[in-house]
């Protein structure tokens, strides 16, 4: 399936400060040189704070992380759990297709999102409330057919019963999730046949917390209350002495001569090493270093400001160059090497 940026794009994106903190804080999860691997739950946030994934949305990522714009691209493109186009305002509703729920009644429940919400998957309903699609395998086979609706499931469902789901939903309101048809979770349908002690409860563990924190549909914004503050029903332990762990009988390996590593040698790159930089671009026309893998806007403008416009000085850059380069020229020490710019810079100058 062909994916696309959305005609219609707003003109730019930021993310909130609370946002901001902890995509920062994400990416400090990864060494230097690394910070390419948050590039998931970034965009993820961006998503959840805004509904979709504009093409400003996906800039702003690739700057926050240093990373070519066409990159953040692949990955957005790549994987269907992005929206790269607006959905409703309110929710947007992914129905269950295969096979366990298809059997089970899945094609009435697209039949009510075509007549409620609009009979193409992706746009939006009259009011700019609701959006569908259908999805592959969600994992709640023995609850079928079923839906995810925002960050919930919505199991057991039936054609009557989902449109007064969806009306809810266009209410402002989040219904309860999990089993629609009074299920506990997912006992056989005769009833259940151990745990029966969980019977008296009224929800199970999922529900529960999806019910405490109500934020089904609502958008990131920073504001949300901590799992580990929500008003939970957490189920407390009896008043009994833990058992005492039991310390593993330690085994001794038989000693084996390792040969000494080698002394590595500190990087030797002096001053004396450091490559021909130039004060402005030839013909005031610098070649588009965003070409080299690994290079994005950020460390485009970071080389430039140093003095490197051209693909033709890093292809000419020796080992000590490279070194030099490695150590004082860009902020992520050692991406010259690792990336093997000068191989590229003398393919793209050629």
């Amino acid at each position: 399936m062909l994916r696309r940026l959305h005609p219609e794009q707003p003109d730019s994106f930021s993310f909130t400060d609370a946002n901001l903190a902890w995509a920062l804080e994400q990416i400090k999860k990864y060494p230097d040189g690394r910070q390419a691997s948050a590039v998931i739950p970034l965009l993820w946030r961006a998503q959840e704070q805004e509904g979709w994934l504009s093409k400003a949305a996906l800039e702003k990522v690739a700057d926050i992380l240093d990373m070519a714009y066409i990159r953040v691209l692949e990955v957005a493109t790549f994987y269907f759990m992005f929206q790269l186009r607006p959905v409703g305002e309110v929710a947007h509703i992914q129905i269950c297709g295969t096979t366990s729920c298809m059997l089970c009644g899945s094609e009435d429940l697209i039949a009510v999102c075509k007549e409620v919400i609009n009979e193409k998957p992706f746009d939006t309903s009259a009011d700019g409330k609701l959006s569908w699609e259908e999805v592959e395998c969600l994992g709640a086979c023995t609850n079928a057919p079923m839906a995810q609706i925002g960050k919930d499931y919505y199991e057991d469902l039936t054609a009557e019963g989902f449109r007064e789901l969806l009306e809810v939903f266009r209410q402002g309101d989040v219904p309860k999730p999990g089993p629609q048809n009074g299920r506990f979770a997912a006992e056989p349908l005769g009833g259940a046949t151990s745990l029966k002690d969980k019977a008296g409860e009224a929800n199970n563990g999922s529900v529960a917390l999806a019910t405490s924190i109500g934020d089904t549909v609502k958008r990131i914004d920073g504001n949300e209350v901590p799992l580990w503050e929500a008003p939970f029903p957490v189920a407390k332990m009896e008043d009994k002495p833990l058992p005492k762990p039991v310390k593993p009988k330690r085994i001794i390996k038989p000693a084996v001569n390792k040969p000494k590593p080698e002394a590595v040698e500190p990087s030797a790159a002096t001053d004396q090493d450091k490559p021909a930089l130039l004060t402005e671009a030839r013909e005031g026309k610098p070649d588009d270093l965003k070409k080299i893998k690994g290079v994005g806007p950020k460390l485009e403008k970071e080389l430039n400001n140093a003095g490197v416009y051209h693909f033709d000085q890093i292809a000419a850059w020796s080992e000590k160059e490279v070194a030099w380069a490695d150590e004082h020229l860009v902020s992520f020490k050692g991406r010259v090497s690792r990336d093997n710019w000068v191989s590229q810079a003398k393919e793209l100058a050629t």
